[in-house]
């Protein structure tokens, strides 16, 4: 009897993406013939004991890779003639300045995306190109769009440490619901990829310990990055091993959370890694949607989040996005469309299930 031949790294040390058979052909075929994939190359990556220096000029590398990148986007950019942007200045927590970047369609439903990018919560931004297609793809589906320019623990919009971030998320919240009506919604659902996806939940963990958390009506992660277990890997995160390199890697994101969190006081803080709230930190959560990526390092710690969601009886769904790497369903609209499209179908279904309207939605209310 012949032995099982096990996924990715875990059956060959010397897979990599574009070798990998579970992979979109899509996406194959663009890696062969030299297309760009969102991943910078010759990039040394710091080692475990790397300098908090070190891991800072990283990330700054790591955008400026990315921002090269940034003029064949635009170039791809599609028209979307039936949404207008606008932008918004509040104030946060700390007393800082926090742009919000709002998409409106022209014919809208009542249901507010609060969107936070990805990037390890420590580079990128919302301006980039993909971060702006996302938000115009969703508000051309119906959705009105709210992009928070919060700020990160490093890059070109840093140096901010946790918990700085998170308080900007939270506040871009709580204006979304204290501006409904001249939103013209009914719900609120706070969103993201990656980075992105870990504020999403952090910032309604925070809103259930603060008292606010009824503000929320859904949060829809995308490929959480939520353990902070890079360095070290838990034996229960299998992904780590066999997505290893997949884009990103346990070393690549262990230097991001050194700039997340230089000193390493926050380990285990649920509210800078999600992955580690208790049962009883969960209860009381709104619906969730945790979206992963089959072929990302992070695939499993999102799906093991989503069954502590259930064990703690927050309404959930999970969902696999097959043959795709980290954010593959976001980050290459014009290499598998559909797969882009289904994506943006999901959070509008999941959005407009919650509006207060809504008969059998599943919300709290």
């Amino acid at each position: 009897m012949s032995k099982p031949i096990l996924p990715g790294k875990l059956g060959n040390p010397e897979a990599t993406l574009a070798t990998d058979p579970r992979l979109d052909p899509r996406l194959v075929r663009a890696m062969s013939a030299g297309g760009d994939l969102p991943a910078p190359g010759g990039l040394p990556i710091p080692g475990n004991d790397a300098s908090y220096e070190d891991c800072l000029a990283y990330c700054a590398a790591y955008e400026e890779s990315q921002t090269a990148l940034h003029p064949h986007a635009w170039s791809a950019m599609p028209e979307f003639p039936n949404v207008s942007t606008t932008t918004e200045t509040i104030t946060g927590t700390d007393g800082n300045d926090i742009t919000l970047h709002i998409h409106t369609p022209a014919t809208p439903t009542t249901a507010c995306v609060v969107h936070l990018h990805g990037g390890g919560m420590v580079m990128m931004t919302a301006e980039d190109p993909s971060n702006v297609r996302w938000r115009n793809s969703l508000a051309s589906a119906g959705l009105v769009v709210v992009g928070v320019e919060f700020r990160n623990g490093g890059g070109r919009l840093g140096v901010h440490p946790y918990p700085a971030g998170l308080k900007d998320c939270a506040s871009a919240t709580r204006w979304a619901y204290a501006n409904k009506s001249g939103l013209g919604v009914s719900s609120i659902i706070v969103s993201g990829e990656s980075g992105g996806a870990n504020l999403a939940i952090a910032t309604a963990l925070k809103a259930n310990t603060a008292g606010w958390a009824d503000e929320i009506d859904g949060v829809y992660a995308m490929c959480p990055y939520i353990s902070g277990d890079y360095a070290n890997p838990p034996d229960s995160l299998a992904s780590l091993i066999e997505n290893e390199g997949y884009l990103i890697g346990p070393e690549m994101m262990a230097a991001l959370v050194r700039v997340y969190d230089p000193e390493a006081k926050h380990t285990q803080d649920p509210l800078a890694w999600p992955w580690h709230a208790g049962l009883d930190e969960l209860r009381g959560l709104p619906p969730h949607v945790i979206s992963v990526n089959e072929l990302d390092p992070l695939r499993d710690e999102g799906i093991e989040f989503y069954r502590r969601l259930l064990a703690a009886g927050v309404p959930a769904v999970g969902r696999t996005v097959h043959g795709t790497p980290h954010a593959g369903d976001k980050s290459f609209p014009d290499m598998i469309g559909d797969v882009f499209a289904e994506t943006i179908g999901s959070v509008c279904a999941f959005a407009r299930s919650l509006n207060d309207d809504s008969a059998g939605s599943g919300s709290r209310r």
